[in-house]
């Protein structure tokens, strides 16, 4: 009898508990999408993704390794009726070749509003090429499309992924909290413009680890309202460095806080880690930052801030930086600097840098001495310092 009793509570637990409950799987084959990288397959991803959503049961939606399927811009929408569904890709996903077609929409693929979603593997070939060269020889063309963005969401995973020749950004992580970014391989020309990496706004908890990233401009950009953000591991080239910012675009706006950047190489870049804000008034702030055990190979700025950003020279010249920027940590920074100077620090005059702190810096320029070049910033130091500090 007791051995009854003890197994009655047991199977109500089976069976009411939803991680135990049967995934089930949903081929996107099986919806009439065609692995020729022609033929238009947004509405059997879409069904695929409807019919994932809206099961109770966790879900894989998967891509086989069958060619190409294109795509034009698609939108995958929660809440779902469950928080545990993968999208498997094991080939490529192409966007049209014509930017016009997807260049206004903002995302080419975009997860809005979901929980407990797991990007796995894959290609995403942004085709950006042709855009590209359009901004270069024209003002009359689209902003372009990011290829993935993860959009008022948590608990997401995105792991293996490979992103080819966006239009614009490669991923943005917005409004999003528990995000987590691994084994991700971003790719775009030097030379391509605004191909950011990832970028990172108003989001809690986002980790990013394990990369590979190399773009025509940053490798991971950090925007408002970013808080308890981790990056590591990260190979950065080419590309314009990590940065926070720019910030102070808009005179009210939430501050950058508690960021971690960790064993992180970076390979002929513009900038290795970057602080950037407008120059002009504004309520944001920059505080608890560590960047830590980075490796700078013939970087052009490895260490800077910069708050006197003003585009084009418009709507800032005259104007200093409202953004507060503190306890900034820089703990073994190693490495060459293609500039003379490997430490900026052009702080703003009513908002000087406060307790920016050097720990263990040791960057050099052509086999010499460095150059640092300080206004406005206050901070000390501890162990090896080269260039010699300017702070005060």
């Amino acid at each position: 009898m007791a051995n009854h009793i003890n197994f009655f509570p047991a199977f109500l637990f089976i069976l009411f508990n939803p991680s135990l409950a049967i995934a089930v799987t949903y081929n996107v084959l099986n919806f009439g999408a065609k692995p020729d990288g022609v033929t238009d397959s947004t509405a059997a991803f879409l069904k695929a993704w409807s019919a994932a959503c809206g099961t109770p049961n966790p879900a894989t939606i998967y891509v086989p390794q069958e060619g190409k399927y294109f795509l034009r811009n698609v939108q995958f929408r929660g809440p779902c009726k469950n928080k545990a569904i993968t999208i498997h890709i094991d080939s490529t996903l192409v966007a049209p070749s014509d930017y016009n077609v997807i260049g206004n929409n903002g995302n080419w693929l975009l997860f809005d509003s979901v929980d407990g979603v797991s990007i796995r593997g894959g290609t995403l070939d942004g085709q950006g090429n042709g855009l590209w060269a359009c901004k270069k020889s024209s003002k009359n063309c689209p902003s372009g499309a990011t290829t993935l963005g993860i959009s008022k969401s948590k608990n997401v995973e995105i792991s293996g992924l490979t992103s080819l020749n966006s239009q614009m950004f490669h991923i943005v992580i917005n409004g999003c909290q528990d995000v987590k970014v691994k084994g991700v391989k971003v790719l775009a020309p030097r030379n391509s413009p605004n191909t950011d990496g990832i970028h990172v706004q108003m989001s809690v908890g986002v980790t990013i680890f394990n990369s590979k990233i190399g773009t025509g401009d940053d490798c991971v950009s950090i925007g408002p309202a970013t808080t308890n953000l981790l990056i590591q591991n990260v190979a950065c080239g080419p590309g314009h460095g990590i940065s926070i910012g720019s910030l102070g675009k808009d005179y009210r706006e939430a501050g950058v806080q508690n960021v971690t950047v960790k064993n992180i190489t970076f390979n002929n870049t513009q900038n290795g880690v970057r602080i950037k804000t407008w120059g002009r008034p504004s309520t944001g702030f920059v505080k608890g930052v560590l960047f830590h055990h980075a490796i700078m190979d013939n970087v052009h700025n490895p260490i800077l801030i910069d708050q006197n950003y003003c585009p084009n020279n418009k709507n800032c010249p005259g104007k200093v930086s409202g953004v507060k920027i503190s306890e900034v940590t820089y703990r073994d920074i190693q490495g060459t600097s293609a500039g003379q100077v490997a430490v900026k620090f052009d702080c703003s005059k009513t908002n000087p840098c406060q307790r920016i702190k050097l720990e263990n810096v040791k960057l050099t320029y052509k086999n010499q001495p460095a150059q640092a070049s300080c206004a406005n910033a206050a901070g000390t130091t501890s162990g090896s310092i080269e260039p010699t500090s300017c702070l005060y």
